[in-house]
């Protein structure tokens, strides 16, 4: 070893880090390793640990102290460490071999999680569903100690995006823990989104202190369900609304109807030809519309334009009843009407076949 090498390893004597120069988000170091040359602590040396951060000692490969913010002292009567001029036998060698790890103590803001496929929950009102969410949290290492055995080890850095995957994963897993704890129901989440996220704290809280990390903050920005679960809900709040009302459920199905006879005609002819007998069953669905409409407006004195409009729910087709039938055993199939509910539309309408 150079004369020159040797007395300057003396001088190097302060040992912190100033967390300068790193990337935002995924990039932000969390763990650092001072690097010394031959992984050597002088005698005498100042460790500086600022606010914010955490300081590990490691001699000969064990765990030896924790340092929190403040100025320290290494020498042989704090750490067991032999300077250069004491091994002088052994060519300038010491044989303590020792590390100091930095870990960063702040807030890890704004980390994403979301549901990349749907997952299947059990809900009170629905049954089985499936549901989107996604939303943001934050961490902290808590427990430098825990994170450097369970994650760091002798890594030189640690960032965090490397435990990003395995968080998300941890959130993900127990969604379904969280809901069922929470007993809020799906048309209830979206305005306790709150409860929500702190029933999956309360579920995370443990599996993250494993790590030596905690949770600081937790959102739930949005719960969903997929477009097709979405449009069969839709449905089943627009039957809620009209209720065990023949007349206003014959008025939803043709106001349903109506748009997709309108694409079939401006597509040609073949959308009305294949819907040739639900178009039928639409006219004259929507003709008892417009005489209950006219009603209305002329007021209940037009007892005349209330029995045309009876007459005409009257003069439905065999056909037209069939076809409405059809319709609404897919409605009982989807869920979406009740056995009670579809056998007494069933019911109202085979009257109209005497």
């Amino acid at each position: 070893m150079a004369l020159m090498d040797f007395i300057k390893k003396q001088f190097i004597d302060i040992i912190q880090w100033t967390e300068g120069g790193e990337d935002k988000g995924l990039d932000t170091v969390l763990a650092w390793r001072f690097p010394m040359a031959e992984m050597e602590i002088q005698n005498g040396a100042s460790l500086t640990v600022r606010e914010s951060q955490m300081a590990v000692f490691v001699n000969e490969g064990k765990l030896a102290d924790v340092f929190g913010p403040g100025s320290y002292k290494l020498t042989t009567q704090t750490l067991p460490v032999l300077t250069y001029l004491k091994n002088w036998d052994k060519l300038f060698e010491s044989p303590f071999k020792s590390d100091v790890y930095f870990f960063s103590t702040r807030q890890q803001l704004d980390q994403k999680w979301g549901t990349p496929q749907p997952i299947t929950i059990r809900d009170k009102d629905f049954g089985a569903i499936r549901l989107r969410a996604f939303g943001n949290f934050a961490f902290r290492i808590a427990d430098p100690r825990l994170f450097h055995t369970e994650i760091s080890g002798t890594r030189e850095e640690v960032r965090v995006g490397d435990v990003d995957g395995q968080l998300r994963g941890l959130v993900l897993q127990n969604i379904s823990n969280a809901i069922a704890a929470s007993a809020i129901p799906f048309l209830d989440l979206a305005a306790n989104q709150q409860a929500f996220a702190a029933a999956l704290v309360k579920e995370l809280q443990p599996e993250f202190a494993k790590l030596g990390l905690q949770i600081e903050n937790f959102t739930v920005q949005n719960v969903s369900l997929p477009e097709e679960l979405q449009k069969i809900m839709d449905q089943k709040i627009g039957m809620g609304m009209v209720g065990n009302d023949m007349g206003k459920f014959m008025q939803y199905q043709t106001a349903q109807a109506i748009p997709k006879f309108a694409e079939g005609g401006a597509g040609g002819g073949s959308g009305i030809a294949g819907d040739a007998m639900g178009l039928g069953a639409g006219v004259a669905l929507g003709q008892v519309l417009v005489q209950n409409l006219q009603a209305g407006l002329q007021g209940p004195a037009s007892a005349a334009a209330q029995a045309a409009a009876a007459q005409a729910a009257a003069a439905l087709k065999p056909d037209d009843i069939m076809a409405t039938l059809e319709k609404l055993g897919e409605l009982k199939a989807k869920g979406i009407l009740t056995a009670e509910e579809f056998d007494a539309k069933k019911a109202e309408l085979l009257k109209k076949l005497v």
